[in-house]
């Protein structure tokens, strides 16, 4: 019998100082000159519910994303169960499968199940081969319990031109909703570019952070025009960010658009570009997404602010 979580009451290599100097000079003229009055003024506002693009759908911009940490079937269970429960409760509802074998991605629904919220996620997940058939969507499908894959995206950018007709065959059949392509590495960038353009994908999931910002330069504003929703990942460098500040303390200004934490500090970094839908940070523990969810908290810096904040995070490297 399942145990019904009450809804969520919002939904809501290291570098060298060198390199983060130099970008950081960069990054702040790119900011002073690319963001408008309009997306200034909206800055102000705390990150509510966010649209995909041009979908409508409206998600909260922090989400969930995970990874097999442990083989063992019980811990797997337990690290599932607890870091959903914790995510969901705190107002999260974007998931982020890919990094999940295909035993966790049983343990995935049978604790999702277990907290009465199966049907409520919203979920993501990787295409691993483009094999021209049904069979890898079928099998994943079976195993997340889903008759329908929110997001089903092409990372493998060398598959392209078969995966992401195949993936428009799937979502015009009803097997997924949304088609997107994504890649960690930013030398991809300009391919992902070219799909937005021509291929008719619904959102892209890209590298972007505070540190790593080369989708500030065309990613992001081709996806605002184009209505393309914005999945972020690695926004706090896979805990880089906080290797780099480790003992120094936040900024006394930063309070002012709400972040009294390093992770509030990155987080809401990311959450201001308003071309972002949502970003998934790490989560390894509860505490964990309990702390990125509180990055929905507050308001959100206004472009100047922002160029502070690189300002700041290079003069500390």
């Amino acid at each position: 019998m399942t145990s019904k979580l009450s809804p969520p009451t919002f939904l809501l290599a290291r570098p060298t100082r060198r390199s983060v100097l130099t970008a950081g000079l960069a990054g702040a003229g790119m900011l002073a000159a690319g963001i408008t009055g309009h997306a200034r003024a909206a800055h102000a506002a705390p990150p509510g519910p966010r649209a995909l693009g041009r979908t409508g759908e409206r998600l909260p911009a922090i989400g969930l994303a995970l990874t097999s940490l442990d083989r063992r079937p019980e811990a797997q269970r337990s690290y599932l169960r607890n870091v959903l429960k914790a995510h969901w409760e705190a107002g999260g509802r974007v998931i982020d499968t890919s990094g999940l074998s295909g035993d966790s991605e049983h343990a995935f629904h049978d604790a999702a199940t277990d907290l009465g919220i199966a049907s409520e996620m919203f979920l993501s997940q990787r295409l691993r081969s483009a094999d021209g058939d049904d069979r890898q969507l079928q099998a994943t499908a079976a195993r997340l319990r889903r008759d329908q894959i929110d997001v089903l995206q092409v990372d493998d950018l060398a598959d392209a031109e078969v995966a992401v007709p195949l993936l428009r065959r799937w979502k015009t059949a009803g097997k997924i909703r949304y088609v997107g392509v994504g890649h960690q590495d930013t030398r991809y960038f300009p391919a992902i570019e070219i799909l937005m353009r021509n291929a008719g994908v619904d959102v892209v999931q890209v590298r972007y952070s505070i540190l790593t910002r080369t989708a500030e330069e065309h990613i992001l504003p081709l996806a605002a025009e184009r209505g393309v929703g914005v999945i972020v990942t690695m926004p706090t460098e896979d805990g880089r960010l906080h290797q780099m500040v480790a003992g120094r303390p936040v900024p006394g200004w930063a309070a002012e658009f709400g972040a009294t934490t390093w992770t509030q500090f990155f987080l809401k970094y990311v959450l201001a570009h308003p071309a972002v839908t949502v970003a998934l940070p790490p989560a390894g523990s509860p505490a964990q997404v309990a702390q990125n969810m509180r990055a929905l908290r507050g308001p959100l810096p206004d472009e100047e602010q922002r160029a502070r904040m690189i300002d700041y995070l290079a003069a500390t490297a």
